[in-house]
């Protein structure tokens, strides 16, 4: 699993102080999306509006940019549900997908995942989109619905890529039939570093179903530094999509040298707070820590 320490690409332009991040660098690298309590995103903060705590423990901010970097490659993910309970809705979901990743230009490559009792994987670069659309729109919905396994392994299959990872992820229901605990499915996104955004039609569903559904995705959301969208009709699709491509596009990265050393593997708890009183009624986003690299040989 890809530690969020691993070394990494330098971020260009914006360091704090003039400082350029070089590769080789032990580096956390935290994406956040901060927003005003109007809802709207705040953008033109600098390096100096943001403080870092981990653990308690202020950090110094080494690296710094805002929106996307070429230093930086962004690699998205798309996740479909496609199980029996999407058959009235696959088209409409299919259709706002491929709007969304036509609309991203800044990707370099798309991994998509459509899942149902079994899960079906690929990357494809832009030039190839035309091929993924087929493959996106050539889909039948039937079986049961593996959501964690399928979330799972995106992760295994990003872990190898150095860069900006995002997932976006869609479904009508709960997971139904994984072999993975969405404990462990935890412990997975804190290995990594990868922001997940969750949206969950879950009108179909009954009352408790739906409510159980809600916070597992929200808390999968909110571990990784996205966020949960639940919409009451597929139309809606298309504004969350708009929305998840603003935020993208209006992120910052921060990257910062941990001043804890040890090699332990613990969990190690991240905090971004702003600096400037004028944004005191602001909230940040990102995820919520890491796990800090294992000692050689274990």
């Amino acid at each position: 699993m890809l530690c969020a320490c691993t070394a990494a690409a330098a971020i260009a332009g914006a360091a704090p102080e003039g400082q350029q991040f070089k590769s080789g660098t032990d580096l956390v690298r935290l994406s956040a999306v901060v927003t005003g309590r109007d809802g709207l995103l705040v953008r033109g903060l600098t390096a100096g509006g943001f403080e870092v705590l981990e653990d308690g423990v202020k950090q110094t901010v080494s690296a710094f940019a805002e929106g996307g970097q070429e230093e930086i490659p962004l690699h998205a993910g798309l996740l479909v549900d496609r199980s029996g309970s999407m058959e009235l809705d696959l088209r409409e979901a299919t259709n706002a997908a491929i709007q969304f990743i036509n609309a991203l230009d800044e990707a370099l490559d798309v991994t998509f995942v459509d899942f149902n009792s079994s899960i079906r994987i690929g990357r494809f670069e832009p030039q190839s989109y035309p091929h993924l659309f087929e493959r996106m729109r050539d889909q039948n919905a039937e079986g049961m619905t593996a959501l964690w396994d399928a979330v799972g392994a995106y992760l295994r299959n990003a872990s190898s890529r150095t860069g900006q990872h995002v997932l976006v992820l869609y479904t009508d229901g709960g997971d139904s039939t994984s072999r993975l605990r969405f404990d462990q499915l935890l412990t997975m996104l804190r290995a990594g570093n990868v922001m997940v955004y969750a949206i969950g039609y879950l009108e179909n569903q009954l009352s408790s179903s739906r409510t159980t559904g809600q916070m597992y995705l929200t808390n999968l959301a909110k571990e990784a530094g996205g966020d949960a969208f639940f919409p009451s009709s597929p139309k809606e699709l298309h504004k969350i999509y708009a929305r998840i491509l603003d935020e993208i596009g209006s992120r910052y990265t921060i990257g910062y040298v941990s001043t804890n050393t040890k090699p332990d593997g613990k969990f190690r708890k991240v905090q971004l707070k702003l600096t400037n009183p004028d944004h005191k009624s602001a909230k940040v986003r990102t995820r919520t820590g890491y796990l800090a690299p294992v000692p050689a040989g274990r």
